[in-house]
């Protein structure tokens, strides 16, 4: 006996995930005028530098300390990487920055906040077990320095940054995968709750600038 459409399970997630993400919102050919600022753009920079941070750390991975130490074109797809992370942190910090002040969790725009601020934090200690996975004397450095850290922390058994193999498996699979999955919600949400907009402009404020009436305006006619 087939199993009715009403009692299928994959039919029953179909249908919330249409409901709740119309196609039409998932991938939309529109946007509103105001997306056109600057500011806007720093998510989408944000992505950018986190998609060549993946594919040049996937060549790196597949390569091995051994190519990227010794070889000029190791050290060329190091370098990007590096850079890409770095780009990557910048262009992260100015896109939460502005949408802190835009308050970007208005309109029910909250679990859009928090999940751009948990792949922040998220996003430290998978650079941080990248810099210890270096395998030179930057590595060395960074790693002995910060043990103490852990130590006191109370996680020094369970994060040891002495540990190669441990930092290595976090920063090529475990994190990068918390972070791609955490950046895929964000966007879904986004996507969802649309971008938020920009904060209205009183009507009498607005009518007093294009008129120029603004205080200064007043001081001086008086």
């Amino acid at each position: 006996m087939s199993v009715s459409e009403e009692r299928s399970w994959t039919a029953a997630v179909r249908e919330r995930a249409v409901g709740a993400l119309p196609p039409d919102k998932l991938l939309p050919d529109k946007q509103p005028s105001y997306v056109a600022s600057w500011i806007y753009v720093f998510g989408v920079l944000s992505l950018s530098s986190l998609a060549v941070i993946i594919l040049s750390g996937t060549i790196l991975a597949l390569k091995g300390p051994g190519w990227w130490h010794f070889t000029g074109i190791g050290h060329f797809f190091n370098s990007i990487h590096l850079w890409s992370v770095e780009l990557f942190f910048f262009v992260m910090v100015i896109h939460l920055w502005g949408k802190y002040f835009m308050a970007a969790w208005r309109g029910g725009r909250k679990a859009v906040w928090i999940t751009g601020s948990i792949t922040f934090l998220v996003a430290i200690p998978c650079a941080l077990t990248g810099y210890v996975s270096q395998q030179n004397f930057d590595a060395q450095w960074i790693s002995t320095q910060a043990k103490d850290a852990m130590n006191a922390a109370g996680i020094g058994s369970f994060f040891n940054l002495l540990n190669f193999g441990q930092m290595y498996s976090y920063h090529i699979l475990l994190l990068p995968a918390a972070v791609v999955a955490i950046v895929i919600g964000h966007i879904l949400l986004v996507r969802k709750h649309g971008v938020v907009p920009p904060f209205k402009v009183p009507a009498a404020t607005s009518q007093a600038s294009r008129d120029g009436a603004g205080p200064e305006a007043e001081e001086s006619a008086s």
